[in-house]
């Protein structure tokens, strides 16, 4: 049973990801951004589900599970950074995309202020292109292993190849619009997935007040402690909290470096719509986030033996205990969602960064779009198959790397500060350098997330290399005027 109601539920997501295919165009803006004509409502589902990865289901639970009530900093600084990056930057880039007639990331921030940084563009597609795909990878083969955490026997392979094939299935057919509708189901799949062993855990542990009353004794009393221990922080104290806090904040922060998530909002059908937009993606996100919290909680409670939990199977390990058959397959469908979501949007993001960005004549004919396409989910899934630890470790800075990288451009361009492309590529370059020494020459990481530092010391470096846009360029600029 537990099978059959998650095949069902995978099969629905292929059917909306294949419908979409009858609005499909062809074309490269059609392809890539949907021809900037997704709905607001469409939008925010989508990059809450693009957003909200395995790492919700996996990491933000494993994190609260082992760590306790602190890890509610997380959530907190995630999504306040990530709302304090979108008041200022995602109308912007929605604005640009549509004057520059542009369908991918870095072609857009290319041409931000109508020159063409052609270097800084081919080498951030490198960038973006062996990011992308190991980070797509990993996507793929989370949800495949936790389908062998629940199913015995199961080898996960057949899932990562499953799960390879219905991406593929329906990003081809249907591209970036394929992806963006079959996001909104699987937001409304793995939020009632969530839901539900909420409720069933909360009345298993005999309510609230019994959860906490439980969860206060462990650890040695210090579970349920609001502020962080001192051996997470790189120094003690209040400068060493506020530092751990502040890190998180980057970490939201950082959404505005991430090609995939950030193509749903340069596909939004008016930038006007921007607030309604944002309505829909923070107001999903931080139920979301409140949800996985209570939930990594639960787990402690269910499975108190943490030395002897593999935390990345809390979830469905918790799910197969407490539910019927027919709900662990919605938990497992949930699961699956959350990766697939956000294979999909990196297969499509590494695909626009190599027909548009890397090869020296555009690939502009639909097979040559949709082979593009082929190519890299196919690779993303050898490199899965591999299920190499090295290619699992350059995961952990996939993120920051992308963040660090573009980030601070995007923001300067947000502020209206003009660059050349030489310092343009100095910064990209520095974020990125800045990132992999925090991480693996310091290892400050554990205190401090390293893209603070890879996002602010550029941003800083950046705003005494550049120059303000006059008031003469700003009325000039097509970006800044339809922004006004």
């Amino acid at each position: 049973m537990i099978l059959a109601s998650f095949i069902v539920i995978l099969i629905i997501f292929l059917g909306v990801g294949l419908a979409s295919a009858r609005q499909a165009t062809g074309e490269r803006k059609d392809y890539y951004i949907a021809g900037q004509t997704v709905s607001p409502w469409l939008a925010g589902l989508s990059a809450v589900a693009t957003n909200n990865s395995g790492y919700l289901f996996i990491g933000v639970i494993g994190y609260g599970y082992a760590t306790g009530l602190s890890a509610i900093w997380l959530m907190f600084g995630w999504i306040v950074g990530d709302f304090i990056g979108s008041t200022f930057i995602h109308r912007k880039l929605r604005t640009a995309t549509g004057v520059t007639n542009e369908a991918s990331f870095a072609s857009v921030l290319s041409r931000w202020h109508g020159d063409d940084f052609a270097i800084w563009r081919r080498m951030a597609a490198v960038i973006m292109v062996v990011l992308l795909i190991v980070y797509g990878a990993a996507q793929i083969t989370a949800g495949a292993k936790a389908l062998e955490g629940v199913f015995e026997g199961f080898d996960w392979r057949i899932g990562a190849i499953g799960s390879a094939v219905i991406i593929l299935a329906y990003s081809i057919a249907g591209g970036i619009r394929a992806s963006i509708w079959t996001d909104a189901i699987q937001s409304v799949c793995m939020l009632g997935a969530l839901f539900t062993l909420f409720f069933v855990g909360v009345s298993w542990a005999g309510g609230l007040g019994s959860m906490f009353e439980q969860l206060s004794t462990m650890d040695n009393g210090t579970y349920l402690n609001l502020l962080p221990e001192s051996d997470e922080l790189l120094m003690t104290g209040a400068l060493g909290i506020g530092l751990f806090v502040l890190g998180w904040l980057f970490a939201g922060f950082s959404v505005v470096g991430q090609p995939h998530i950030m193509v749903r909002f340069m596909a939004l059908d008016d930038d006007r719509n921007m607030q309604r937009t944002r309505a829909w993606y923070y107001g999903f996100f931080v139920v979301f986030y409140i949800l996985a919290a209570g939930l990594s909680l639960l787990a402690r409670v269910y499975m108190p033996d943490a030395a002897n939990i593999d935390v990345e199977l809390a979830l469905p390990r918790m799910a197969e205990g407490l539910l019927p058959d027919i709900l662990v397959g919605l938990i497992l469908a949930g699961i699956f969602a959350a990766t697939m979501s956000t294979a999909d949007s990196v297969v499509l993001s590494c695909s626009a960064a190599i027909t548009h960005d890397l090869v020296p004549q555009r690939l502009e004919h639909p097979w040559m779009l949709k082979a593009a396409t082929g190519s890299v989910t196919l690779l993303a899934l050898a490199l899965a198959l591999m299920d190499s630890q090295s290619v699992f470790s350059l995961v952990i800075i996939a993120w920051s790397a992308l963040a660090a990288a573009f980030a601070p451009l995007l923001t300067l361009y947000a502020l209206n500060r003009r660059v050349s492309e030489p310092t343009a590529i100095f910064l990209m370059l520095l974020g990125i350098g800045i990132t992999l020494v925090w991480r693996f020459g310091l290892g400050w990481q554990g205190g401090v997330y390293e893209g603070f530092p890879g996002i602010l010391i550029p941003i800083i470096i950046g705003w005494i290399m550049s120059r303000p846009a006059t008031r003469t360029e700003l009325k000039q600029s097509p970006v800044d005027a339809a922004t006004d």
